[in-house]
């Protein structure tokens, strides 16, 4: 008797419609667009200094190049501060300035105004010596620590930085070889090699201007401490190069005149000067 045939039946055409491999594919499209959306909507809601910093990690992720947010500088600590954001780091420096011990003492000599020169800060003297001793250029406790606070933040910002000294209109008794210029001069000086000490760049000053008092903040009443004042301006980033070797163009609203073009702008310092300033 014959072996029946033996028939073997095969099921086929339906293991590529239900593997995973597409899973795995739709999952990664989907992890796209969901990445892409989210670019998207920061970059409608970011500020422009935010958007700067997006865009420079898309045109140098690996972080090599020097272009805003490519590099660790620029990733959001570096970034450029225009007109329309110098409010914004006048609101964040005011809030940094809150951390100090002694602000009580200090409130009432620190003022900010944003300039068409850029943010301007006063840190005006009283009839005491709120940051210097009276008739000398080194700075005393109070000086350092706001400047340090001031430089810290100031340095995570690629604008550059001027400092003016400026001195009331009365004469200096000491020397006749030192003056208000000189005074005014080493004090911004003084101010400028704490702040480069405490977080700014060494190329970020790119001016130390002394006035003397050819620039009083109070000219009706020239004898004033609030004239007595270092001031520390932040260059728009677009201004800066066009203001380097140029004298100050602008002034607060508090009546401040403009500055000399013909005086000098720095002198050698010269510690330890006394007067009654």
């Amino acid at each position: 008797m014959p072996t029946p045939p033996i028939i073997i039946k095969k099921k086929g055409g339906h293991a590529g419609h239900h593997g995973g491999a597409w899973k795995v594919a739709y999952a990664d499209f989907v992890t796209a667009m969901m990445a892409l959306f989210i670019v998207l909507w920061l970059m409608s809601s970011a500020s422009k200094q935010e958007q700067a910093a997006i865009s420079g990690y898309f045109k140098d992720p690996s972080g090599t190049g020097d272009k805003t947010g490519s590099t660790l500088s620029g990733t959001g600590e570096s970034v450029p501060v225009g007109k329309q954001d110098m409010g914004k780091l006048k609101e964040e420096l005011l809030k940094s300035i809150q951390k100090i011990n002694d602000l009580e003492k200090l409130k009432n000599n620190i003022e900010m105004t944003v300039t068409a020169e850029g943010l301007r800060i006063e840190l005006l003297e009283s009839d005491k010596g709120t940051f210097f001793d009276s008739g000398n250029s080194a700075l005393n406790i109070s000086g350092r620590e706001l400047l340090a606070l001031l430089a810290a933040e100031l340095g995570k910002i690629p604008n550059h930085i001027s400092v003016e000294g400026h001195t009331d209109a009365k004469p200096y008794t000491g020397k006749s070889s030192y003056s208000n210029w000189e005074l005014s001069a080493d004090r911004a000086n003084a101010a400028r090699r704490l702040m480069q000490q405490s977080g700014l760049r060494p190329d970020q000053v790119s001016q130390v201007r002394g006035f003397a008092d050819q620039c009083l903040r109070n000219p009706k009443q020239p004898l004033d401490a609030s004239n007595r004042r270092i001031s520390i301006i932040v260059q728009y980033l677009s201004e800066t190069k066009d203001k380097a070797e140029s004298p100050a163009k602008d002034a607060p609203e508090s009546g401040e005149k403009k500055p000399s073009a013909a005086g000098p702008k720095v002198e050698p310092e010269t510690a330890g000067k006394k007067d009654d300033k």
